[in-house]
């Protein structure tokens, strides 16, 4: 199975956070590989990795990183497939990471998502997946489908709650 997304963190530390990100992929049936590569500490195998992945079947990259962030950006910087940048709460409450992330210079664009919002990050790969296959488009429809349902019953479950003189539901 060749992975068609690639879940890049810059530390095995940003692991809790991109588990959200390789769950919402796991449920949506989206194959993808887990990586630990870093701006700073290998560069040599994030350009590795960058020009390589599209090659391999990549089609969409999701790369997460905190503080200065520039995992993002580099990986953008060195191919043509859309990159989705998660900012990490490392420090600053994720803000250096975000403006890190959001910040890149004209021709490198990285679509970013909010702090440590990995599962966020998944759904838009699934999204941009889903333009070119109707099976993981009628996944994603089936996900958001679900959300509404979950709105539905809980309105259902606060008209109940008969405990203020004054709700009017």
């Amino acid at each position: 199975m060749q992975p068609l997304v690639s879940v890049i963190m810059g530390s095995t530390s940003d692991l809790p956070i991109m588990q959200r990100a390789a769950k919402q992929l796991e449920a949506l049936e989206i194959p993808f590989e887990l990586l630990a590569l870093s701006a700073h500490r290998t560069p040599d195998e994030v350009a590795e990795f960058a020009r390589g992945a599209e090659e391999r079947g990549v089609r969409v990259i999701i790369a997460a990183a905190g503080m200065a962030a520039h995992l993002c950006g580099v990986i953008a910087s060195m191919t043509t497939l859309p990159v989705i940048g998660v900012p990490i709460d490392a420090s600053l409450e994720g803000l250096d990471a975000l403006l890190a992330i959001v910040q890149m210079p004209p021709g490198i664009p990285v679509a970013t998502v909010g702090v440590n919002a990995a599962q966020n990050a998944a759904l838009l790969a699934a999204q941009m997946l889903a333009l070119g296959d109707p099976e993981i488009a009628q996944r994603v429809r089936a996900q958001k489908d679900s959300l509404k349902e979950k709105i539905v019953k809980a309105n259902e479950e606060l008209a109940q709650i008969s405990d203020y003189k004054y709700k009017t539901n």
